[in-house]
Protein backbone atom coordinates (compact mmCIF):
# COMPACT_ATOMS: atom_id res chain seq x y z
CA UNK A 1 0.00 0.00 0.00
CA UNK A 2 1.34 3.51 -0.77
CA UNK A 3 2.29 5.49 2.10
CA UNK A 4 -0.02 8.81 2.22
CA UNK A 5 1.63 12.33 2.30
CA UNK A 6 0.05 15.46 2.55
CA UNK A 7 2.62 16.49 0.16
CA UNK A 8 4.78 14.95 -2.54
CA UNK A 9 7.53 16.68 -4.51
CA UNK A 10 9.32 15.16 -7.45
CA UNK A 11 12.56 16.90 -7.95
CA UNK A 12 15.12 18.00 -5.26
CA UNK A 13 16.23 20.74 -7.18
CA UNK A 14 16.13 24.40 -6.75
CA UNK A 15 12.57 24.89 -6.98
CA UNK A 16 11.67 21.09 -5.74
CA UNK A 17 13.96 21.73 -2.38
CA UNK A 18 12.33 25.17 -1.70
CA UNK A 19 8.73 23.69 -1.78
CA UNK A 20 9.08 20.21 0.35
CA UNK A 21 11.11 22.26 2.74
CA UNK A 22 8.45 25.43 3.03
CA UNK A 23 5.64 22.65 2.61
CA UNK A 24 6.82 20.54 5.77
CA UNK A 25 7.54 24.07 7.80
CA UNK A 26 3.79 24.68 7.52
CA UNK A 27 3.04 21.23 9.02
CA UNK A 28 2.53 19.39 6.19
CA UNK A 29 3.63 15.92 5.54
CA UNK A 30 5.76 16.18 3.44
CA UNK A 31 8.28 13.52 0.72
CA UNK A 32 10.91 14.58 -2.23
CA UNK A 33 11.95 12.39 -4.81
CA UNK A 34 15.18 12.62 -6.78
CA UNK A 35 17.03 10.63 -9.24
CA UNK A 36 19.97 12.69 -9.31
CA UNK A 37 23.63 10.83 -8.77
CA UNK A 38 27.04 12.74 -7.78
CA UNK A 39 30.48 12.34 -9.14
CA UNK A 40 30.87 9.94 -6.85
CA UNK A 41 27.61 7.58 -7.82
CA UNK A 42 25.96 8.23 -4.66
CA UNK A 43 22.56 10.62 -4.32
CA UNK A 44 23.33 14.04 -4.60
CA UNK A 45 20.06 16.51 -4.19
CA UNK A 46 20.01 19.86 -5.60
CA UNK A 47 19.46 19.58 -9.01
CA UNK A 48 21.48 20.71 -12.08
CA UNK A 49 21.69 24.42 -9.91
CA UNK A 50 23.77 22.78 -7.40
CA UNK A 51 25.30 20.03 -9.10
CA UNK A 52 26.03 20.79 -12.43
CA UNK A 53 25.24 24.82 -12.79
CA UNK A 54 24.83 27.63 -10.83
CA UNK A 55 27.35 27.16 -8.15
CA UNK A 56 29.86 24.59 -10.00
CA UNK A 57 30.16 27.38 -12.40
CA UNK A 58 31.01 30.18 -10.15
CA UNK A 59 33.22 28.22 -8.46
CA UNK A 60 35.42 27.94 -11.74
CA UNK A 61 34.53 31.46 -12.47
CA UNK A 62 35.81 32.75 -9.50
CA UNK A 63 39.37 30.82 -9.70
CA UNK A 64 39.69 31.46 -13.09
CA UNK A 65 39.29 35.46 -12.35
CA UNK A 66 42.09 35.34 -9.73
CA UNK A 67 44.16 33.51 -12.30
CA UNK A 68 43.53 36.00 -14.99
CA UNK A 69 43.90 39.18 -12.34
CA UNK A 70 47.04 37.90 -11.98
CA UNK A 71 48.09 38.74 -15.51
CA UNK A 72 46.28 41.36 -16.00
CA UNK A 73 45.51 43.88 -13.33
CA UNK A 74 47.67 43.12 -10.33
CA UNK A 75 50.25 44.93 -12.03
CA UNK A 76 48.55 48.12 -11.71
CA UNK A 77 48.41 47.20 -8.16
CA UNK A 78 51.98 47.69 -7.75
CA UNK A 79 51.81 43.08 -7.53
CA UNK A 80 54.44 41.51 -9.06
CA UNK A 81 55.36 38.08 -9.33
CA UNK A 82 56.93 35.12 -11.58
CA UNK A 83 55.58 32.45 -14.00
CA UNK A 84 52.27 31.96 -12.16
CA UNK A 85 50.59 28.30 -12.90
CA UNK A 86 47.07 26.98 -12.99
CA UNK A 87 46.30 23.22 -11.65
CA UNK A 88 43.11 22.11 -13.29
CA UNK A 89 42.87 18.94 -11.10
CA UNK A 90 43.02 21.00 -7.94
CA UNK A 91 40.46 24.13 -9.29
CA UNK A 92 38.16 20.65 -10.44
CA UNK A 93 38.54 19.25 -7.34
CA UNK A 94 37.51 22.93 -4.89
CA UNK A 95 34.64 23.13 -7.13
CA UNK A 96 33.92 19.24 -6.69
CA UNK A 97 34.31 19.91 -2.20
CA UNK A 98 31.60 22.97 -2.85
CA UNK A 99 29.09 20.92 -4.47
CA UNK A 100 29.23 18.18 -1.91
CA UNK A 101 28.95 20.92 0.83
CA UNK A 102 25.83 22.06 -0.63
CA UNK A 103 24.38 18.78 -1.71
CA UNK A 104 25.15 17.29 1.62
CA UNK A 105 23.23 20.80 3.02
CA UNK A 106 20.25 20.32 1.62
CA UNK A 107 20.14 16.55 2.47
CA UNK A 108 20.87 17.72 6.44
CA UNK A 109 18.11 20.51 5.84
CA UNK A 110 15.71 17.61 4.75
CA UNK A 111 16.45 15.52 7.69
CA UNK A 112 15.96 18.58 10.15
CA UNK A 113 12.53 19.57 8.87
CA UNK A 114 11.37 16.13 8.60
CA UNK A 115 11.28 15.81 5.11
CA UNK A 116 11.33 12.12 3.74
CA UNK A 117 14.02 12.17 1.29
CA UNK A 118 13.24 8.71 -1.35
CA UNK A 119 15.91 8.55 -4.30
CA UNK A 120 15.20 7.14 -7.72
CA UNK A 121 12.49 8.38 -10.63
CA UNK A 122 9.39 9.75 -9.44
CA UNK A 123 6.54 8.88 -12.28
CA UNK A 124 3.08 10.57 -12.01
CA UNK A 125 0.10 8.04 -12.14
CA UNK A 126 -3.70 9.02 -12.02
CA UNK A 127 -4.94 10.40 -8.68
CA UNK A 128 -1.84 11.60 -7.25
CA UNK A 129 -0.11 8.14 -6.97
CA UNK A 130 4.15 8.37 -7.63
CA UNK A 131 5.54 5.55 -8.17
CA UNK A 132 9.22 5.61 -7.04
CA UNK A 133 11.74 3.49 -9.30
CA UNK A 134 14.74 3.14 -6.70
CA UNK A 135 18.05 2.89 -7.77
CA UNK A 136 18.97 -0.50 -6.45
CA UNK A 137 15.51 -1.57 -9.00
CA UNK A 138 13.06 -1.52 -6.16
CA UNK A 139 10.07 0.27 -6.49
CA UNK A 140 7.80 2.20 -3.94
CA UNK A 141 5.06 3.77 -4.15
CA UNK A 142 3.34 7.27 -2.22
CA UNK A 143 0.11 8.86 -2.28
CA UNK A 144 0.26 12.94 -2.05
CA UNK A 145 -2.73 14.76 -1.51
CA UNK A 146 -0.94 17.30 -3.57
CA UNK A 147 1.99 16.71 -5.40
CA UNK A 148 4.22 19.24 -6.96
CA UNK A 149 6.22 18.19 -10.42
CA UNK A 150 9.76 20.22 -9.94
CA UNK A 151 11.55 17.59 -12.81
CA UNK A 152 13.53 20.63 -13.87
CA UNK A 153 15.26 20.69 -17.48
CA UNK A 154 18.32 18.89 -19.38
CA UNK A 155 21.18 20.63 -21.97
CA UNK A 156 19.40 20.41 -25.25
CA UNK A 157 21.61 18.23 -27.56
CA UNK A 158 21.87 19.45 -31.79
CA UNK A 159 21.41 16.54 -33.88
CA UNK A 160 24.27 16.97 -35.52
CA UNK A 161 27.00 17.45 -32.39
CA UNK A 162 25.92 14.83 -30.44
CA UNK A 163 27.73 14.56 -26.94
CA UNK A 164 30.20 11.99 -26.39
CA UNK A 165 31.60 13.31 -22.86
CA UNK A 166 34.88 13.73 -24.02
CA UNK A 167 35.32 15.85 -27.26
CA UNK A 168 32.07 17.41 -27.47
CA UNK A 169 29.92 18.31 -24.23
CA UNK A 170 27.80 20.13 -22.53
CA UNK A 171 27.77 22.05 -19.34
CA UNK A 172 28.51 19.56 -17.30
CA UNK A 173 31.62 18.52 -19.19
CA UNK A 174 33.02 22.00 -19.57
CA UNK A 175 32.92 21.83 -15.70
CA UNK A 176 35.13 18.98 -15.85
CA UNK A 177 37.70 18.90 -18.40
CA UNK A 178 41.50 17.91 -16.63
CA UNK A 179 43.04 20.26 -18.63
CA UNK A 180 42.87 23.50 -20.40
CA UNK A 181 41.83 23.03 -23.91
CA UNK A 182 44.13 24.82 -26.82
CA UNK A 183 41.05 25.37 -28.38
CA UNK A 184 37.62 25.25 -27.45
CA UNK A 185 34.77 26.63 -29.53
CA UNK A 186 30.94 27.42 -28.01
CA UNK A 187 27.78 27.13 -30.31
CA UNK A 188 25.69 29.49 -28.01
CA UNK A 189 26.30 32.76 -26.66
CA UNK A 190 23.88 32.72 -24.05
CA UNK A 191 24.43 32.59 -20.21
CA UNK A 192 26.27 29.48 -20.15
CA UNK A 193 28.66 29.45 -23.55
CA UNK A 194 29.14 33.10 -21.78
CA UNK A 195 30.41 32.06 -18.95
CA UNK A 196 31.73 28.49 -19.00
CA UNK A 197 34.05 30.55 -22.24
CA UNK A 198 35.19 32.87 -19.82
CA UNK A 199 36.46 30.13 -17.84
CA UNK A 200 38.58 28.56 -20.04
CA UNK A 201 39.43 31.37 -21.90
CA UNK A 202 41.00 33.10 -18.83
CA UNK A 203 43.26 30.08 -17.99
CA UNK A 204 44.82 30.47 -21.63
CA UNK A 205 42.39 28.61 -24.21
CA UNK A 206 41.68 29.96 -27.73
CA UNK A 207 37.90 30.31 -27.61
CA UNK A 208 35.13 31.22 -30.50
CA UNK A 209 31.99 31.15 -29.67
CA UNK A 210 29.66 30.91 -32.64
CA UNK A 211 25.51 32.43 -31.95
CA UNK A 212 23.61 31.64 -34.62
CA UNK A 213 21.45 35.01 -34.09
CA UNK A 214 22.64 38.17 -35.75
CA UNK A 215 22.15 40.12 -32.88
CA UNK A 216 24.21 39.91 -29.67
CA UNK A 217 22.38 38.77 -26.37
CA UNK A 218 19.33 40.31 -28.06
CA UNK A 219 17.53 39.53 -24.54
CA UNK A 220 19.65 42.26 -22.61
CA UNK A 221 20.00 46.51 -23.05
CA UNK A 222 21.05 47.06 -26.30
CA UNK A 223 23.85 49.26 -24.59
CA UNK A 224 24.66 46.90 -22.12
CA UNK A 225 25.00 44.37 -24.82
CA UNK A 226 27.09 46.58 -26.43
CA UNK A 227 29.92 47.17 -23.69
CA UNK A 228 29.89 43.51 -22.85
CA UNK A 229 30.76 42.86 -26.13
CA UNK A 230 33.36 45.52 -26.20
CA UNK A 231 34.86 44.06 -22.81
CA UNK A 232 34.74 39.94 -23.78
CA UNK A 233 36.68 41.50 -27.52
CA UNK A 234 39.44 42.75 -25.49
CA UNK A 235 39.70 40.26 -23.57
CA UNK A 236 40.56 37.77 -26.50
CA UNK A 237 36.69 35.97 -26.36
CA UNK A 238 36.23 35.41 -30.82
CA UNK A 239 32.01 36.12 -30.63
CA UNK A 240 31.05 35.37 -34.34
CA UNK A 241 27.06 36.25 -35.26
CA UNK A 242 24.95 35.22 -37.81
CA UNK A 243 27.10 31.89 -37.56
CA UNK A 244 24.98 28.63 -37.83
CA UNK A 245 26.36 25.52 -37.65
CA UNK A 246 25.34 22.28 -39.71
CA UNK A 247 28.07 19.65 -39.06
CA UNK A 248 30.67 18.64 -36.59
CA UNK A 249 33.43 15.69 -37.01
CA UNK A 250 35.64 14.21 -34.73
CA UNK A 251 38.86 13.28 -36.10
CA UNK A 252 41.34 11.76 -33.71
CA UNK A 253 41.21 14.12 -30.79
CA UNK A 254 39.86 17.03 -32.98
CA UNK A 255 36.37 18.48 -33.64
CA UNK A 256 35.69 20.02 -37.39
CA UNK A 257 32.79 22.48 -36.80
CA UNK A 258 31.22 23.55 -39.89
CA UNK A 259 29.09 26.97 -39.95
CA UNK A 260 27.27 29.05 -42.58
CA UNK A 261 28.20 32.86 -41.71
CA UNK A 262 27.28 35.98 -44.32
CA UNK A 263 30.90 35.43 -46.18
CA UNK A 264 29.78 31.21 -46.73
CA UNK A 265 30.39 28.33 -45.50
CA UNK A 266 33.57 27.72 -42.93
CA UNK A 267 35.26 25.11 -40.87
CA UNK A 268 36.77 25.60 -37.40
CA UNK A 269 38.98 22.68 -35.89
CA UNK A 270 39.36 22.70 -32.13
CA UNK A 271 40.07 20.45 -29.29
CA UNK A 272 36.91 20.35 -27.42
CA UNK A 273 33.37 21.98 -28.46
CA UNK A 274 30.73 22.96 -25.61
CA UNK A 275 27.01 22.92 -26.88
CA UNK A 276 25.18 25.39 -25.00
CA UNK A 277 21.76 26.43 -27.19
CA UNK A 278 20.10 26.20 -24.40
CA UNK A 279 17.67 23.94 -22.44
CA UNK A 280 14.34 21.76 -22.21
CA UNK A 281 12.35 20.60 -19.64
CA UNK A 282 13.01 17.27 -18.19
CA UNK A 283 9.57 15.66 -18.49
CA UNK A 284 10.28 12.65 -20.37
CA UNK A 285 8.68 9.56 -18.94
CA UNK A 286 7.41 11.49 -15.99
CA UNK A 287 3.47 11.57 -17.00
CA UNK A 288 1.90 8.04 -16.56
CA UNK A 289 -1.20 7.91 -19.17
CA UNK A 290 -4.32 8.91 -17.68
CA UNK A 291 -2.97 11.81 -15.23
CA UNK A 292 -4.83 14.83 -16.99
CA UNK A 293 -2.20 16.37 -17.02
CA UNK A 294 -1.25 18.57 -20.23
CA UNK A 295 2.03 19.13 -21.84
CA UNK A 296 3.00 21.92 -24.56
CA UNK A 297 4.86 21.31 -27.68
CA UNK A 298 8.21 22.61 -26.14
CA UNK A 299 7.82 19.63 -23.60
CA UNK A 300 6.60 21.67 -20.57
CA UNK A 301 3.79 21.41 -18.22
CA UNK A 302 1.39 23.32 -18.50
CA UNK A 303 0.06 25.87 -15.61
CA UNK A 304 -2.03 28.24 -14.77
CA UNK A 305 -0.88 31.61 -13.01
CA UNK A 306 -0.52 29.36 -9.93
CA UNK A 307 1.54 27.03 -11.06
CA UNK A 308 -1.91 24.56 -10.77
CA UNK A 309 -2.10 22.12 -14.08
CA UNK A 310 -5.95 21.87 -13.98
CA UNK A 311 -5.77 18.48 -12.29
CA UNK A 312 -6.83 18.63 -8.59
CA UNK A 313 -3.94 18.58 -5.94
CA UNK A 314 -1.19 18.85 -9.29
CA UNK A 315 1.01 21.50 -9.28
CA UNK A 316 3.96 22.21 -11.53
CA UNK A 317 6.89 24.49 -10.76
CA UNK A 318 10.81 25.46 -12.26
CA UNK A 319 12.43 24.62 -15.07
CA UNK A 320 9.58 22.26 -16.50
CA UNK A 321 7.11 24.90 -16.29
CA UNK A 322 6.72 28.30 -18.61
CA UNK A 323 8.60 31.16 -17.62
CA UNK A 324 12.37 32.14 -17.64
CA UNK A 325 14.79 29.04 -16.41
CA UNK A 326 16.28 30.51 -13.66
CA UNK A 327 16.77 29.00 -10.16
CA UNK A 328 15.82 31.68 -8.34
CA UNK A 329 12.87 32.05 -10.20
CA UNK A 330 11.89 27.88 -8.97
CA UNK A 331 12.55 29.11 -5.59
CA UNK A 332 9.88 31.44 -5.63
CA UNK A 333 7.69 29.36 -7.58
CA UNK A 334 8.17 26.15 -5.04
CA UNK A 335 7.48 28.74 -2.01
CA UNK A 336 4.47 29.86 -3.14
CA UNK A 337 2.87 26.77 -4.56
CA UNK A 338 3.59 25.58 -0.63
CA UNK A 339 1.87 28.43 0.67
CA UNK A 340 -1.31 28.02 -1.90
CA UNK A 341 -1.27 24.55 -0.48
CA UNK A 342 -1.60 25.71 3.19
CA UNK A 343 -4.07 28.20 2.63
CA UNK A 344 -1.77 31.31 2.65
CA UNK A 345 -1.18 33.62 -0.61
CA UNK A 346 1.43 32.54 -2.48
CA UNK A 347 2.67 34.59 -4.82
CA UNK A 348 5.28 35.19 -7.54
CA UNK A 349 5.85 38.46 -9.55
CA UNK A 350 7.41 37.69 -12.55
CA UNK A 351 8.37 41.72 -13.31
CA UNK A 352 10.52 41.69 -10.83
CA UNK A 353 12.93 38.70 -11.29
CA UNK A 354 16.28 39.80 -11.81
CA UNK A 355 18.84 38.25 -14.77
CA UNK A 356 22.79 37.95 -14.07
CA UNK A 357 25.36 37.05 -16.38
CA UNK A 358 28.55 36.46 -14.02
CA UNK A 359 31.14 37.29 -17.15
CA UNK A 360 33.88 39.82 -16.11
CA UNK A 361 32.48 42.49 -16.31
CA UNK A 362 28.85 41.19 -15.44
CA UNK A 363 25.35 41.62 -16.48
CA UNK A 364 22.29 42.22 -14.77
CA UNK A 365 19.11 43.72 -15.03
CA UNK A 366 15.40 43.54 -14.20
CA UNK A 367 11.99 45.07 -15.83
CA UNK A 368 11.92 46.52 -19.48
CA UNK A 369 14.28 47.56 -21.38
CA UNK A 370 13.75 50.33 -23.78
CA UNK A 371 13.04 48.56 -26.65
CA UNK A 372 10.76 46.71 -25.15
CA UNK A 373 9.15 50.23 -23.88
CA UNK A 374 9.17 51.40 -27.48
CA UNK A 375 7.40 48.70 -28.41
CA UNK A 376 4.87 48.72 -25.99
CA UNK A 377 4.66 52.53 -26.75
CA UNK A 378 5.21 53.20 -22.86
CA UNK A 379 6.60 57.04 -22.49
CA UNK A 380 10.09 56.86 -19.75
CA UNK A 381 12.81 58.54 -19.23
CA UNK A 382 16.27 56.78 -18.71
CA UNK A 383 19.14 58.00 -16.20
CA UNK A 384 22.93 56.40 -16.49
CA UNK A 385 26.08 56.88 -14.53
CA UNK A 386 29.30 55.45 -15.90
CA UNK A 387 31.52 53.28 -13.37
CA UNK A 388 34.46 55.10 -14.67
CA UNK A 389 33.27 57.77 -12.50
CA UNK A 390 32.56 56.06 -9.96
CA UNK A 391 35.49 56.29 -7.35
CA UNK A 392 35.54 52.60 -5.70
CA UNK A 393 35.31 51.10 -9.02
CA UNK A 394 38.45 53.02 -10.39
CA UNK A 395 40.22 51.95 -7.08
CA UNK A 396 39.20 48.62 -8.10
CA UNK A 397 40.72 48.62 -11.57
CA UNK A 398 36.92 47.51 -12.47
CA UNK A 399 35.62 50.82 -14.39
CA UNK A 400 34.10 49.20 -17.16
CA UNK A 401 30.37 49.21 -17.38
CA UNK A 402 27.32 51.42 -16.22
CA UNK A 403 23.96 51.73 -14.68
CA UNK A 404 20.81 52.81 -16.38
CA UNK A 405 17.26 53.25 -14.71
CA UNK A 406 14.80 53.89 -16.70
CA UNK A 407 11.31 55.15 -15.21
CA UNK A 408 7.75 56.33 -16.22
CA UNK A 409 7.70 59.56 -17.89
CA UNK A 410 4.67 60.85 -15.89
CA UNK A 411 4.58 58.63 -12.78
CA UNK A 412 8.57 58.58 -12.24
CA UNK A 413 7.67 54.72 -11.28
CA UNK A 414 10.63 52.54 -11.88
CA UNK A 415 10.05 50.29 -14.88
CA UNK A 416 13.58 48.57 -15.16
CA UNK A 417 17.39 48.97 -14.27
CA UNK A 418 20.06 47.70 -16.28
CA UNK A 419 23.55 47.02 -15.65
CA UNK A 420 27.09 45.95 -16.61
CA UNK A 421 30.55 46.14 -14.59
CA UNK A 422 31.35 44.75 -11.60
CA UNK A 423 29.76 42.91 -8.96
CA UNK A 424 26.17 44.23 -10.63
CA UNK A 425 24.84 40.71 -9.31
CA UNK A 426 24.14 42.12 -6.29
CA UNK A 427 23.23 45.62 -7.05
CA UNK A 428 20.77 44.70 -9.49
CA UNK A 429 18.57 44.21 -6.28
CA UNK A 430 18.39 47.95 -5.31
CA UNK A 431 15.73 47.63 -8.81
CA UNK A 432 13.91 44.51 -7.98
CA UNK A 433 12.95 46.58 -4.62
CA UNK A 434 12.18 49.44 -5.49
CA UNK A 435 10.42 47.82 -8.64
CA UNK A 436 8.99 45.70 -5.87
CA UNK A 437 7.45 48.43 -3.85
CA UNK A 438 6.31 50.27 -6.85
CA UNK A 439 8.94 52.87 -6.18
CA UNK A 440 9.90 55.76 -8.37
CA UNK A 441 13.56 56.94 -9.68
CA UNK A 442 12.97 59.75 -7.00
CA UNK A 443 12.67 57.11 -4.31
CA UNK A 444 15.81 55.75 -5.20
CA UNK A 445 18.15 59.43 -5.98
CA UNK A 446 16.89 60.33 -2.13
CA UNK A 447 17.86 57.20 -0.48
CA UNK A 448 21.49 57.85 1.12
CA UNK A 449 24.06 55.11 -0.62
CA UNK A 450 27.57 54.94 1.02
CA UNK A 451 30.79 56.79 0.02
CA UNK A 452 32.84 55.19 -1.47
CA UNK A 453 30.72 52.00 -2.93
CA UNK A 454 29.94 50.58 -6.38
CA UNK A 455 26.39 50.87 -4.99
CA UNK A 456 26.63 55.01 -5.98
CA UNK A 457 26.10 54.44 -9.30
CA UNK A 458 23.11 53.22 -8.98
CA UNK A 459 22.31 56.83 -6.79
CA UNK A 460 23.93 58.59 -9.40
CA UNK A 461 21.84 56.90 -12.39
CA UNK A 462 18.67 57.50 -10.35
CA UNK A 463 19.45 61.17 -10.02
CA UNK A 464 20.33 61.50 -13.67
CA UNK A 465 16.59 60.69 -14.41
CA UNK A 466 15.54 64.18 -13.80
CA UNK A 467 18.61 65.76 -15.18
CA UNK A 468 20.35 66.28 -11.39
CA UNK A 469 23.31 64.00 -10.78
CA UNK A 470 26.50 65.80 -9.40
CA UNK A 471 29.52 63.49 -10.45
CA UNK A 472 28.49 64.03 -14.47
CA UNK A 473 27.17 66.20 -16.79
CA UNK A 474 23.70 66.09 -17.64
Amino acid sequence: MAEQFDVVVIGAGPAGYHAAIRAAQLGLKTACIDAALGKDGKPALGGTCLRVGCIPSKALLDSSRQYWNMGHIFDQHGISFNDAKIDVNKMVGRKDAIVKQFTGGIAQLFKANKVATYYGFGQLKAGNLVTVKQHDGSEVELKGTNVIIAAGSDSIELPFAKFDGKHIVDNVGALDFTEVPKRLAVIGAGVIGLELGSVWKRLGSEVVILEALPEFLAAADAEVAKVAAKEFKKQGLDIRLNAKVSKTEIKGEEVIVTYTDAEGEKTLTVDKLLVAVGRRAATKGLLADGTGVQVNERGQIVVDDHCHTGVDGVWAVGDCVRGPMLAHKGFEEGIAVAELIAGLPGHVNFDTIPWVIYTEPELAWVGKTEAQLKAEGIPYKAGSFPFAANGRAVAMVEPAGFVKVLAHAETDRVLGMHLVGANVSELVHEGVLTMEFSGSSDDLARICHAHPSLSEAVHDAAMAVTKRAIHKAN
